[in-house]
């Protein structure tokens, strides 16, 4: 049984001629212990699909299943609740608080999610893995935008959520680093048997890849 699926999932912005079809038919599995790559350019519809996975947004028409349960027929609370318990974002936009340090960044996740997340120990290796261990009294207004990423992917696994969904986590980063990140989700999803789902146009991240989606123009097929 897959972690995460969306069956036959459209999505339109708009009404009357102002429509837009961004995701047409959409089907797409992730299964726990695998990273799946959704691959294609700028305007393909890749972060909707990433939003809809997630439950941001609901789709016009279609299915969400996380573990066979359908996403969409969660109330908002509900629907809040079992995000913040089984899957982490990782966003382009980063959402770090800009007043709180990188340390307070972890905090702020204890209060709001008080159980299930990364032991101390754990954490303090996890910064250590992305580089980023020597910047935990500093704010995000004082980091580069690479290491404002690498602050972004810690935090998101640090809820220790059962999926995992990424939109262009290696968009600032070098290849030393995509290196890094990529073998780090890699070994998450290995390891901790975690359902990893990245989009990007990096095809760097290929290698440490199980499944390659491409998507263009709405429409996603299996490489």
């Amino acid at each position: 049984m897959p972690t995460l699926a969306l069956k036959n999932v459209n999505k339109t912005f708009g009404h009357d001629t102002n429509e837009v079809q961004v995701l047409t038919n959409v089907n797409f599995e992730a299964v726990a212990g695998e990273v799946s790559l959704v691959i294609g350019p700028s305007g393909s519809g890749k972060s909707t699909f990433l939003t809809i996975a997630g439950g941001i947004q609901t789709p016009t028409s279609g299915e969400v299943l996380v573990e066979d349960r359908s996403l969409l027929a969660l109330t908002g609370k509900a629907r809040d609740a079992f995000r913040l318990n089984q899957i982490g974002f990782i966003l382009q936009a980063y959402n770090l608080v800009p007043y709180l340090t990188v340390a307070d960044q972890f905090t702020l996740v204890d209060r709001v999610k008080k159980q299930g997340n990364l032991s101390a120990t754990e954490l303090a290796t996890l910064l250590e893995q992305l580089g980023i261990a020597e910047l935990i009294q500093q704010y995000p207004g004082e980091l580069s935008g690479g290491q404002t990423q690498r602050v972004a992917i810690a935090r998101a696994l640090y809820q220790n959520p059962e999926i995992i969904l990424a939109d262009e986590p290696t968009a600032a980063l070098d290849s030393d680093r995509v290196k890094v990140v990529g073998g780090l989700l890699h070994d998450l999803a290995k390891q901790h048997h975690k359902a990893i789902v990245v989009v990007t146009h990096d095809l760097r991240l290929q290698e440490f890849a199980d499944k390659t989606y491409t998507i263009m123009d709405g429409h996603m097929t299996l490489s």
